[in-house]
């Protein structure tokens, strides 16, 4: 029997074999959000053009991040508002998550959060008020819509030019995640954000849970109400944070095992945690010492400000013999403020990083993931500190770096 199906199924192959030379490469179009998120995505657009595709990213004028340095096709779009504006917006927001730590999904979502997000959900109607812009896309028939879903627009894209889309995020707000995947989300065993609650709940912690859920349900559309607005007017047809989402085809989650918990996912909902990871550089044996010494680490809690001077005590005492060789600097301040990246450099050659984190104020995968993934781009070993004490206190306007904040 089998050589007989032998000869029937040749063919077959060798015209797979012949058809394998004319595969060509995809055509992307990737509208990111600006801000910690443009990093991560940013190192997979770079990886899809090394591979041959061919990828054009739609931006706006007005970014922190994002710029026109990518070896492909850049569009951008003018925006009704400055620099000057984003920068207070987001000020604004972070201050206030200073002051008063969101607790639940509606305080945050009624809050400073509001003014801040309506204005990056602007840019979108921006971008289609660029009428040849949206020509130049539509003519370019692209294969897929590759997108940050925090700012909605890549979502509107994706519908308006009726293309697949691919969502890359550590998470969504709201459920529209659960209910764009259609996947289960029981509240009696998937905590929600902002609840703190692990997938082992008491039955106290199950109702709250489940409260949060009906939190969701009823601020959610008032929290979206401009970027629905911003849809309908470019869809021109009525339509809803549910019909954004559902036709999403596949969920890459930044996700990693160590900080998730047990919960139901779908075959199009992938978790690719460490997919932008790159091959980190040995440590300099002058840096063991000090790496293998069981007192390493900050002890107390301390303002970013204060940083310089306990790292000096920590070089002092656990360094004292290579200290006139060793420098260091505060090279960027971490999402909300709340950590710090410090850089140690030996002979002029950067060794090692510090991240220092209050996660008290910011949960651990969401703190210091903008500096983490510096270090992984930089090709840095890293030591990732979680501070679970009362944290720094609010830096002054002029020691805010708005342009590194987010």
């Amino acid at each position: 029997m089998v050589p007989a199906a032998f000869p029937t199924s040749l063919p077959l192959c060798v015209c797979l074999l012949l058809a394998s030379g004319l595969v060509q490469a995809d055509r992307l179009l990737v509208v990111p959000m600006d801000g910690s998120h443009w990093f991560d995505m940013q190192m997979v657009v770079e990886k899809l053009i090394h591979r041959g595709h061919e990828v054009v990213v739609v931006i706006p004028e007005v970014s922190w991040r994002m710029e026109k340095s990518l070896n492909c096709t850049v569009k951008t779009y003018s925006v009704s508002h400055t620099m000057e504006d984003l920068d207070r917006a987001f000020n604004y927001f972070a201050y206030t998550q200073w002051k008063t730590p969101e607790q639940s999904i509606r305080s945050f979502m009624t809050g400073s959060a509001r003014g801040f997000f309506e204005l990056m959900f602007s840019h979108c109607r921006d971008l289609f008020n660029d009428k040849k812009l949206v020509e130049y896309l539509k003519k370019r028939a692209f294969d897929a819509v590759f997108l940050d879903p925090f700012d909605v627009c890549g979502l509107i894209v994706a519908k308006y030019f009726s293309l697949p889309s691919v969502i890359f995020a550590r998470y969504s707000f709201c459920y529209y995640l659960e209910e764009g995947a259609q996947c289960p989300s029981l509240p009696s065993y998937v905590p929600r954000l902002f609840s703190k609650y692990t997938d082992t709940m008491t039955f106290k912690e199950r109702l709250w849970n489940h409260y949060m859920y009906i939190e969701d349900y009823i601020f959610c559309p008032y929290f979206y109400k401009t970027a629905v607005e911003i849809a309908s007017e470019v869809l021109q047809t009525p339509v809803t944070m549910t019909d954004l989402f559902n036709p999403v085809s596949i969920w890459l989650l930044r996700t990693d095992f160590v900080l998730e918990f047990p919960r139901p996912v779908m075959p199009n909902m992938v978790f690719v945690g460490g997919m932008n990871c790159l091959q980190g550089k040995p440590l300099s044996k002058h840096t063991f010492p000090w790496h293998r010494h069981q007192s390493m680490g900050v002890k107390a809690p301390a303002p970013a400000l204060h940083v310089q001077k306990i790292m000096q005590q920590y070089w002092v005492r656990n360094t004292s013999s290579i200290l006139p060789m060793v420098t260091w600097h505060i090279s960027h301040w971490g999402h909300l403020e709340a950590c710090v990246m410090v850089r140690i450099t030996y002979n002029n050659t950067d060794v090692c990083v510090l991240v220092l984190c209050w996660p008290s104020v910011t949960p651990p995968n969401t703190c210091g993931c903008s500096l983490v993934s510096m270090c992984l781009r930089i090709q840095l070993p890293f030591l990732l500190f979680l501070k679970y004490s009362i944290p720094p206190p609010l830096l002054p306007s002029s020691s805010l770096h708005s342009s590194s904040s987010f």
